[in-house]
């Protein structure tokens, strides 16, 4: 590979170094018997992940949310109306234990942004409801966070986009239909 040009570039392309091109060629250069090509993709990844972490972090604070708290409201909010859940959807949708989950409830009615209602289908049960003040909390973290996340992508045109997120689904799909769930991973927006 030529200098000023990456792997996935066309020939003759001059793309700018980064620093995994310079961890790569180290490696290169100590261990010429390893194949490190993982790590042009995976690294990048790495450290991409570390950005995006970094900007839900500040969505949320911004709109005085945790991941943990974005996560059981934004499932609420996701579920349609009337914006509810039992407590076991949830667990299910957050992949935390029930005792988890009983707290982060409590905290949440404590904030008044979720209610607990009684299950008119188990007389055991509760719904956990989306309140006013936790729909508007959700959706403008969610609005801002999408800002960041449009922000960390503007290096890229739409085609680009398309074309990464066809590439990633292809990879990730591979992990998701082996593990049967989402492997341990944090819950999704």
């Amino acid at each position: 590979m030529a200098p000023g040009t990456s792997g996935g570039a066309p020939p003759g392309a001059a793309v700018d170094r980064d620093e995994v091109d310079r961890i790569v060629d180290a490696w290169r250069r100590e261990r010429p018997d390893l194949d490190v090509s993982p790590l042009q993709v995976l690294s990048r990844v790495s450290r991409l992940a570390r950005h995006l972490d970094l900007a839900r972090r500040a969505a949320f604070a911004e709109h005085g949310l945790e991941v943990w708290s974005f996560d059981v409201l934004s499932a609420l909010r996701r579920s349609g109306a009337p914006h509810q859940l039992t407590p076991g959807q949830l667990v299910t949708s957050t992949l935390v234990t029930s005792g988890t989950m009983t707290n982060r409830v409590d905290r949440l009615v404590a904030l008044g942004l979720v209610e607990r209602h009684p299950d008119p289908a188990d007389r055991r049960g509760v719904l956990v409801r989306l309140t006013p003040a936790g729909a508007s909390r959700v959706d403008a973290a969610m609005a801002d966070l999408l800002a960041r996340e449009r922000r960390l992508l503007a290096g890229l045109d739409a085609g680009e986009q398309d074309r990464l997120a066809d590439v990633l689904r292809s990879l990730a799909s591979g992990f998701d239909a082996t593990s049967g769930s989402r492997g341990g991973l944090p819950p999704e927006v």
